[in-house]
């Protein structure tokens, strides 16, 4: 199953094609900006506008270290170690991801505090009590084990440290078409409810849990996006096109039907591992 959800997101080419849409925007692909990179390398919902709000609630000291899990091609590590100044680590399943991710942190001159290792989320290659906080952005969705997903968070985090998960989950009755930006087919795609999303993270020991959905954000996203497009202009983001291709349309097409009809639902979860003492 690692395989199949791997291959969902390679093509042997992703490089290549990034550097033709820079170039496309105007921008010399060995020296692209932070800025620059924002519309193909926050591959998930709103992009980089997601990633500012959820860096924006966090407070973050330069000596902190963060986990970024399912980091993509490195958008969001990059931001917040560029934001905070402190030391990020990304970890992904797809190794042509972690190729790019490091070859565009080379470029940024922040490979010094922003790495990434390819790996498996249920088995991550890191010492317990290692991070002061960790995020991860539109990745459980291709996990069917979340207790063994929470599990590893919770054992990777320093006591007292932050979670902050941004997630798709399963509305009321489920129905979704695809293919969907981060499955093909049903066969990979395991969304859990809200509900579901919460109770598995306090049964693993989190507490301090904060949930909303962020439905109304996305569809307004949408709606600019799609303005946008029709005067001529491109988009914030086009990261599900640049790593899917031809399939991104339709995925996103999907996406945003069952957005609409309740099938899935946009949400933002915040907890913490108790401290030493227990305390919150």
């Amino acid at each position: 199953m690692a395989g199949d959800i791997s291959g969902h997101y390679t093509s042997g080419d992703l490089l290549t094609r990034l550097q033709a849409a820079l170039a496309d925007d105007g921008v010399d692909p060995d020296h692209p900006t932070i800025e620059a990179l924002a519309p193909f390398d926050q591959f998930h919902g709103r992009g980089l506008e997601a990633t500012e709000e959820i860096a924006g609630a966090l407070t973050v000291a330069p000596t902190d270290h963060l986990l970024d899990v399912g980091s993509g091609i490195g958008g969001p590590a990059r931001y917040m170690a560029n934001r905070f100044g402190c030391r990020v680590t990304g970890i992904d399943l797809t190794a042509e991801f972690c190729a790019v991710a490091r070859h565009l942190t080379r470029l940024l001159g922040l490979d010094d505090r922003v790495l990434f290792e390819q790996g498996d989320a249920l088995a991550m290659p890191f010492a317990d009590a290692g991070f002061d906080g960790a995020y991860s952005m539109n990745v459980s969705m291709n996990i069917a084990d979340k207790a063994g997903f929470y599990a590893e968070l919770y054992r990777v985090l320093k006591p007292g440290g932050w979670l902050v998960l941004s997630e798709v989950a399963r509305g009321p009755d489920g129905a979704i078409d695809y293919p969907t930006p981060w499955a093909e087919t049903a066969a990979s795609s395991f969304l859990a409810t809200p509900t579901e999303t919460t109770a598995g993270l306090e049964a693993c020991g989190f507490t301090d849990l904060k949930t909303h959905d962020t439905v109304e954000k996305v569809m307004d996203f949408g709606a600019r996006s799609r303005a946008m497009v029709e005067r001529g202009e491109k988009p914030p983001h086009r990261a599900v096109h640049l790593i899917h291709g031809a399939l991104g349309t339709t995925a996103a097409a999907n996406t945003s039907r069952g957005l609409s009809e309740g099938h899935i639902i946009p949400i933002e979860v915040s907890c913490r591992k108790p401290g030493a003492d227990g305390a919150s």
